[in-house]
């Protein structure tokens, strides 16, 4: 008899068909997956066409609601209308290893705590700092920094430089069971259905980027722990962008790669940053002014101009609290 049924929930768009192929091929193959979701926000096929299988659901959108919107449909959809157990989450091109499953569940009968007082998440080998979490790190080195603007804190300069050599000459340890994260990306994390009536569904209004964060910190928020698995691994099948920019003197990815993508992202992340890691205004301020003072000077050798006064746009729109799907004149 089967202990826990789960539900999973994927967002794809584009067309990423060979991707979600191989990850429904896998999820079909656990015997605790009861069903799955998958939203399509407008592809460039037919989703619906493609998946023709009992366990799957495909929830079509018209137009691309980004991860936010994606995400607030599937799971809204699994929590009001099955009976699964979890909910599952899983990007389009996050493939589970075959005991992924098996070890989620092992461990949730293993740490202590009502359904609404945990969640996990799976360890995705090319997310180093999680890698590092999960060897004993301490997650306050990396995650929600007082008063930090877009990662730049004044008062962390130092630390963070001892950190980054310590870091450089320390062999690698062993994997711990499990490790506590403040929050995590929407791929690989699973929560008992209990704690998605408790916390309810992801901000559509952030439309891509630092939603995830966003959702997954009301966890903690709430008195909560999310406990990184390094066992339950989910490995990426796909590149994600920007992960092969090279660093180069006065260049920065934040300029040379400006895109929609950028916007939301920084608008998002200074949104999210600016309403539950200031603890001082002051010192905020001034980690502000000094990084967009160096993006400035950037901008103008590396001739980015254009790109730095879009970039100022965003962190306006971040503060003042303007969110949405933006037009094209943000990017």
């Amino acid at each position: 008899m089967i202990q826990y049924k789960v539900c999973v929930v994927t967002v794809t768009y584009g067309d990423r068909w060979h991707l979600l192929n191989q990850v429904l091929a896998r999820l079909l193959s656990f015997v605790n997956v009861a069903h799955i979701i998958v939203v399509d926000n407008a592809s460039g096929y037919s989703v619906k066409s493609k998946v023709e299988h009992s366990q799957i659901t495909v929830l079509s959108n018209n137009t691309n609601e980004g991860s936010a919107g994606g995400y607030n449909r599937g799971i809204a959809y699994a929590a009001e209308h099955l009976d699964s157990d979890f909910i599952w989450l899983l990007d389009d091109d996050n493939m589970p290893q075959e005991d992924a499953l098996p070890e989620l569940l092992r461990h949730w009968n293993n740490i202590q705590g009502t359904n609404t007082q945990k969640a996990l998440f799976c360890r995705r080998p090319d997310r180093v700092i999680h890698t590092k979490i999960a060897m004993g790190a301490n997650p306050s080195s990396y995650y929600l920094t007082a008063n930090n603007f877009l990662g730049f804190s004044l008062a962390r300069i130092i630390s963070n430089k001892i950190r980054k050599v310590i870091e450089r000459f320390k062999q690698p340890g062993d994997f711990l069971d499990k490790a506590v994260m403040p929050y995590v990306p929407y791929g690989g994390l699973m929560l008992h259905r209990e704690m998605v009536e408790k916390i309810g569904y992801p901000n559509a209004d952030f439309f891509l980027y630092v939603d995830d964060s966003e959702y997954s910190y009301r966890i903690t928020q709430q008195g909560a722990k999310i406990y990184l698995i390094p066992t339950a691994l989910v490995v990426d099948i796909d590149i994600s962008q920007g992960i092969n920019y090279k660093q180069r003197l006065f260049r920065t990815q934040l300029l040379d790669l400006w895109s929609f993508r950028t916007y939301y992202h920084v608008r998002n992340r200074i949104y999210f940053y600016s309403r539950v890691a200031v603890t001082n205004k002051l010192m905020f301020g001034v980690n502000k002014i000094l990084y967009l003072s160096w993006l400035w000077i950037v901008s103008v050798i590396s001739n980015k101009k254009s790109a730095y006064y879009k970039l100022l746009g965003a962190v306006n729109d971040g503060l003042t609290g303007k969110l949405g799907k933006a037009g094209q004149e943000k990017f």
